[in-house]
């Protein structure tokens, strides 16, 4: 049974019923839960830092200038390590111009996790039209493996159901990079 004291109008009403005492514990929570991970929140694309790049590589329509690009601004990334692979998205708009590039992925000496979803998210809200996929090979042959081949077609699939066209897939080496495309590794 609960126990309730009224005071006098200008006291306090103090309530020791378990479900009050619930309902105080439950309201103190609600704050801290409302300033929570939990909760949802608004979102925007933040950009990182300024790629300074010259008009020439700007526009990215031949593998050469996408391995150019990588080499001027993923190598210069204070988080790349040569060591490591790094699987970087360019960002284009209509007229194949770079608009930015995302780093999706850092992996291991020999392999990187990638997935659609994380390709194509910065993709998707900076509204481009196509993209490039590139990555690098540590060991430095920039010969693709099968799995390289397999992710890539999974991922043109994946562009085609978003209407964002993967132009290429590049790899870089040491010294060389491949295009999957001029390989013929897309579907025509």
């Amino acid at each position: 049974m609960s126990t309730t004291e009224v005071t006098s109008p200008n006291e306090s009403h103090r309530c020791t019923s378990p479900l009050t005492q619930a309902i105080e514990a439950a309201t103190q929570q609600g704050a801290r839960a409302i300033r929570s991970a939990n909760q949802p929140r608004e979102w925007k694309l933040v950009a990182l830092r300024e790629c300074p790049t010259p008009d020439q590589l700007q526009d990215c329509s031949t593998p050469q200038q996408a391995a150019d690009y990588w080499r001027l601004h993923v190598q210069t990334n204070p988080y790349f390590d040569p060591d490591r692979e790094f699987f970087v998205v360019l960002i284009l708009n209509t007229r194949r111009r770079i608009k930015g590039h995302v780093i999706v992925g850092m992996g291991i000496l020999d392999s990187v996790l990638v997935h659609a979803r994380e390709v194509f998210r910065v993709a998707i809200v900076a509204s481009a039209h196509a993209v490039i996929l590139a990555h690098n090979h540590p060991a430095g042959d920039p010969t693709p493996s099968e799995a390289d081949i397999r992710t890539t077609r999974d991922l043109i699939r994946a562009g085609q159901l978003l209407k964002i066209e993967v132009l290429d897939h590049i790899i870089i080496g040491s010294a060389t990079h491949s295009s999957l495309r001029s390989l013929g590794h897309f579907f025509t």
